[in-house]
């Protein structure tokens, strides 16, 4: 009788010894699915610009993957996907002297320009997360066109069905991401 309860305790051990290391696996595994990279950075420019920074590695995410070297087909470029315009207007507005284009594959002045234009977006749309995201990507003229567009929003304030799927997949794609961020992390 003590050798089938004494099984039955080594099983139970060996099946909560299997799960824990199960979980150990899963946390390491959503760490480098979804990595803390240029954390200072990301830290000190969105704490400048009141902004939460898991949703700024979230976008990071989506947009390059964390990769500084990227370049859209849209002519995007670096890890938040800054476009040329938008990073003119950017360094001009945060006194960044002697711009170019190409500093946009700097991560410091990507992700500088990136968390300022984030704030300029969420100031735009009284701090409505979700209209700033779909802006981020789909540009602020269209957000604040469709919020006009009884099609598209109800209130004027809330979009209820986006027109572009890519803007639609990328709002829900970057709020997925900030959740698990933050679920990681937090």
């Amino acid at each position: 009788m003590h050798h089938v309860r004494y099984s039955k305790i080594k099983i139970a051990l060996l099946i909560a010894f299997l799960l824990l290391v199960i979980a150990v696996l899963i946390n390491n595994i959503a760490k480098i699915i979804f990595p803390l990279k240029y954390t200072d950075l990301i830290v000190k420019y969105s704490n400048e610009n009141k902004i939460d920074p898991y949703l700024v590695f979230a976008i990071i995410k989506a947009e390059s993957g964390f990769d500084p070297n990227a370049r859209s087909h849209k002519n995007a470029i670096g890890l938040m996907q800054i476009t040329e315009k938008t990073g003119k207007w950017g360094a001009e507005s945060l006194n960044i002297k002697d711009f170019k284009t190409s500093d946009l594959y700097d991560p410091e002045i990507n992700i500088k320009i990136g968390c300022w234009y984030i704030n300029t977006l969420l100031k735009e749309f009284n701090n409505n997360e979700d209209l700033a995201i779909a802006a981020y990507n789909g540009g602020s003229g269209n957000v604040n066109s469709w919020l006009k567009d009884s099609k598209y929003s109800s209130s004027g304030a809330d979009l209820d069905k986006i027109p572009f799927k890519e803007t639609e997949r990328y709002l829900k794609r970057v709020k997925n991401y900030r959740a698990i961020y933050k679920k990681i992390y937090e």
